[in-house]
């Protein structure tokens, strides 16, 4: 069995370089996005409670940011946490939160932003979340808001739909200040308020969604309007970094158009 073991991740590693040099570098995705989706199925599959996916598929997310650095991915958006997963069990939400706190007192204690020249930003109602996470939050964000070589972008508390409430409640609010005229507003003035105006490229090339459900799960409802989708038929625990590398080289074979 362990030479069967062995055999197996000897041809992983084969087929990761293959892989890998088929990949064209000039044509790289310059932002993903990532809904990370099977983590409550996958801890059901092995008889552990729902959390503890959640455990599992957190410390998986260190592993898949490596790979996007290794790769020159410059913006990775990663939908960690929706308004609508609120209405969860409060044990399951309780621990989301602790997992979410546990990862950016690591962010804080590595070197691995500043070394990278990363900067994070959570995007989503964040009042909504515990004041201890908003804090840490707004340290991270202080910390890291001069890099630009990488963008990672944490989607907490998100909806696509309410991000465009919110976009849209700001335009209002201009209007009704005298600093706007309604027939100003065009898709330029509304992606200056989105939560990601920050960015140097709002709209993910592609989003890929693990778990195998094939769904946008109200996930940068905005900015995803021609970004390439991939639903991949494992769970965020068990993603590898060759699932990744095969989902990059499916995209370079794609000719987009944009409605052309």
């Amino acid at each position: 069995m362990l030479k069967d073991l062995l055999t197996t991740i000897g041809v992983y590693k084969v087929y990761g370089r293959w892989l890998k040099s088929q990949l064209n570098e000039a044509d790289m995705p310059h932002h993903i996005g990532i809904i990370l989706d099977g983590n409550r199925r996958w801890a059901r599959e092995q008889n552990k409670e729902p959390w503890e996916g959640h455990w599992a598929g957190g410390e998986h997310v260190k592993d898949f940011l490596e790979w996007c650095l290794k790769l020159n991915i410059s913006t990775v958006t990663i939908y960690a946490f929706s308004t609508e997963n609120f209405k969860r069990n409060e044990k399951e939400v309780e621990e989301l939160m602790k997992i979410y706190e546990k990862a950016l007192r690591e962010v804080l204690a590595s070197d691995v932003l500043q070394k990278n020249r990363v900067r994070v930003k959570a995007i989503g109602r964040r009042n909504l979340l515990p004041e201890n996470l908003q804090a840490l939050i707004a340290n991270v964000e202080e910390q890291t808001k001069e890099y630009n070589k990488f963008y990672l972008n944490i989607a907490l508390a998100y909806g696509g739909r309410a991000e465009i409430v919110d976009a849209t409640r700001e335009l209002g609010m201009l209007v009704k200040a005298g600093k706007l005229e309604p027939e100003q507003i065009d898709e330029k003035i509304i992606e200056e308020h989105l939560y990601t105006k920050h960015l140097p490229q709002q709209e993910p090339d592609l989003i890929i969604r693990t778990g195998n459900e094939s769904r946008l799960s109200n996930f940068l409802l905005w900015q995803a309007a021609y970004s390439e989708l991939f639903i991949v038929d494992v769970y965020w625990p068990d993603f590898r970094e060759i699932d990744l590398q095969r989902v990059i080289r499916n995209y370079q074979q794609r000719s987009r158009r944009y409605g052309k």
